[in-house]
């Protein structure tokens, strides 16, 4: 198909799916949820990955935009940079997971306070690192999906550590990755300039069945909202991180 025939009406796909030869899904407003069951991901380790860019406008200015107009195909692809090769341009971003548990159990696995779970016993989810300048390998949190029975819900949720809200000048993504079929793509598109928190996605355990929901809502607050927003029903105080 070409690039224009993805602009005609009538021509959508359910999924935005890649041509490269390690297939991807995006999940978008329009096309929010995808099985991770009928996708073939039944057992082994999903890898959720966070990565972020910042956007070169925020950095040297839009002296670049004369050379779009010469080349308007540039208008669809907007120039980024790594974060962690422009010092002056300071964006913490971290990856949660908020877990509820078959047996009642909640809880929450993210860098502040050094709540980086258990793989192998509950909650079954791990948190892998924690990179605060946007390196190319971002954040990643793993899911035991072998101990899917004792899962009831996840929240991912993305947040911004102590600094200036800057979601609307940073390129953020979460991808998952399944031990089988393509990887999962949400892009954290929306403009949202003065939001501190988002919440990306959701996975309900839905009589037996894992099914991953697209959200991308972004709140001015931190996780105790976003706990509102979903009904976890926690207790939130002020964490802080070690230094670097």
């Amino acid at each position: 198909m070409g690039f224009w025939d993805g602009l005609r009406p009538g021509r959508a796909a359910q999924f935005d799916v890649g041509a490269s030869a390690t297939s991807s899904i995006e999940l978008t407003r329009r096309n929010s949820t995808i099985s991770l069951d009928k996708q073939g991901a039944l057992s082994g380790n999903l890898r959720v990955n966070l990565s972020w860019r910042m956007r070169t406008s925020d950095i040297g200015g839009r002296s670049r935009q004369g050379g779009r107009l010469l080349r308007p195909l540039k208008l669809f692809q907007p120039d980024v940079v790594q974060a962690h090769t422009q010092g002056m341009v300071n964006v913490d971003l971290d990856l949660g997971c908020m877990y509820e548990l078959t047996d009642g159990t909640k809880g929450v696995v993210q860098p502040l306070g050094n709540l980086t779970g258990d793989l192998n016993g509950p909650p079954y989810i791990r948190l892998s690192g924690d990179d605060r300048f946007g390196a190319p390998s971002g954040e990643t949190v793993y899911v035991n999906l072998d101990q899917r029975e004792s899962i009831k819900r996840l929240l991912f949720f993305v947040y911004i550590y102590d600094q200036t809200p800057a979601f609307d000048r940073t390129h953020a993504k979460v991808t998952l990755y399944p031990g089988n079929g393509p990887r999962i793509e949400i892009d954290l598109d929306e403009h949202a300039p003065q939001a501190r928190s988002c919440a990306v996605f959701t996975v309900e355990n839905i009589k037996g069945e894992l099914v991953v929901r697209r959200e991308v809502k972004f709140v001015y607050g931190f996780q105790s909202e976003l706990d509102r927003m979903y009904g976890f029903g926690m207790q939130w105080g002020r964490g802080y991180k070690t230094r670097a």
